[in-house]
């Protein structure tokens, strides 16, 4: 019950947040939504995912959005009518648009055919991969938690690059912020 809860707040608030015509008010959805969001990963059990979305999704970039907007306007703008050119054009692009996201939804479907079913105890990742986290975490990295092994250790790489990627956004967030000194 708890989880079809979680899951009508995400669709209530994502429906929310494009709908916002005030800009902060969609941040804080948003940010709702992002709560909502780590509630789910510690339901499946994904603590670290939890955390992670908890820390990234409804902190930093909560704060970088509510920094973002302190520099532009609070409410979205109706765009005047005389760049609205002609209909025609309009309907192509929404068109097009459409013809895209069906395109893009039906590869991301496709894609999930040759998946295993969710907890398939004969998955590939739980016969060998889980197996060898599991029994030889602590002896080839030295880390006690295997889950903190996965992440520090064997994913070492790809979570350097997340945490490049989101100060990389942090620093090209303040430097498009940062108050130029009149002269």
């Amino acid at each position: 019950m708890i989880d079809f809860m979680l899951l009508f707040f995400l669709v209530i608030f994502a429906i929310a947040a494009i709908s916002m015509k005030d800009l902060l008010s969609a941040v804080m959805i948003f940010s709702a939504y992002s709560l909502i969001m780590a509630l789910v990963w510690m339901r499946m059990n994904a603590v670290d995912v939890a955390f992670t979305e908890a820390a990234v999704g409804a902190g930093i970039t909560t704060v970088l959005l509510i920094a973002a907007l302190s520099r532009t306007k609070r409410r979205e703008e109706n765009s005047p009518q005389s760049e609205i050119t002609n209909s025609k054009s309009i309907q192509r692009r929404l068109l097009l648009s459409l013809i895209t996201v069906i395109v893009t939804g039906a590869m991301l479907v496709y894609s999930t055919i040759d998946m295993p079913d969710f907890g398939d105890p004969d998955a590939p990742a739980n016969l060998h991969v889980a197996a060898r986290y599991i029994e030889k975490s602590y002896e080839e990295t030295g880390v006690v938690n295997f889950v903190t092994a996965v992440l520090a250790s064997y994913r070492g790489y790809d979570t350097l690059g997340e945490v490049v990627v989101i100060f990389t956004a942090g620093v090209g967030v303040v430097l498009l912020l940062r108050r130029r000194k009149e002269q």
